[in-house]
């Protein structure tokens, strides 16, 4: 019941690298226009291009593969998921017949959409680890701010989505800590969370969820306090230590994902085109 240690999203790891440098508006514009292309590539060569950029940017991170590659667990039984259903079950009626399975035919093109599908998955949950792991959550707060600022003449409250958004992810290694607690705590008492059916193991997360939400409630009325007490309110005349501002290096660095997304974009067949 180490949940902690494989959760990882939402958390920030300090180091001196060039991408921690960065502004943080210029890596949720990068992160942005990734994930665009994740939706928008089509072809073996584009996702081999877009896993050697990740690769390149978690190196120039200074972040541990395998600490990227840890908070991929979690989301192993969906990816499975995703996987069988559109193997089975994602209306691929003509192609290349692999096997049957109870009168269901299972075609080649079928297996490489799934294929195609997960690897999508496992690319926006690493791009968006990526984010977090590098930049603080203040930072981030700032970032959304600032990016959010233009549209708070229609009425948008810039400044509190940004809180929200930032809190949120703040508290989720937070709250996975108290999970883990709670649960060991559990199991000192004689409950037992793998054992039994799905019935009987969702009712073994009953004693669980209620002190989980107790902790929750009480955690953001500790918080609310807290920032009234240091006169919080809002986003209004507020002061920052450390103003946002572009550097060179900003530039290049959109340069250089915009360049990215566009290359994994491309379908191969019309970079063949291109270059001949």
């Amino acid at each position: 019941m180490e949940l902690t240690r494989y959760v990882t999203i939402g958390q920030y790891i300090p180091r001196d690298s060039a991408v921690h440098r960065l502004d943080p508006r210029t890596k949720i514009a990068a992160v942005t226009m990734l994930m665009v292309a994740i939706f928008i590539v089509r072809d073996f060569a584009g996702y081999a291009l877009l896993t050697a950029f990740l690769l390149g940017v978690i190196v120039a991170s200074q972040i541990p593969i395998g600490y990227v590659l840890r908070g991929l667990r979690p989301i192993l039984f969906l990816l499975l998921l995703t996987v069988i259903l559109n193997t089975f079950f994602s209306g691929v009626r003509e192609g290349t017949p692999l096997f049957h399975i109870r009168g269901i035919v299972v075609y080649r093109e079928a297996v490489m959409r799934a294929i195609f599908i997960g690897y999508r998955l496992i690319t926006l949950v690493a791009v968006t680890s990526l984010l977090t792991f590098t930049t603080s959550p203040v930072e981030l707060t700032d970032g959304i701010e600032r990016i959010l600022r233009p549209f708070r003449r229609i009425g948008v409250p810039a400044h509190e989505l940004a809180m929200m958004m930032t809190i949120a992810l703040r508290f989720i290694p937070t709250l996975l800590e108290e999970t883990e607690k709670i649960m060991k705590a559990q199991m000192a008492r004689g409950a037992e969370f793998d054992r039994g059916g799905a019935l009987r193991r969702a009712r073994a997360l009953v004693p669980v969820l209620v002190p989980l939400f107790v902790s929750a409630f009480r955690r953001a009325d500790e918080l609310a306090l807290a920032m009234e007490a240091r006169c919080y309110r809002g986003g209004e005349h507020r002061t920052r230590m450390k103003e946002l501002r572009f550097a060179p290096r900003d530039g290049i660095a959109l340069a250089v994902a915009l360049a990215a997304a566009v290359a994994i974009a491309i379908p191969y067949g019309l970079w063949q085109r291109l270059v001949l």
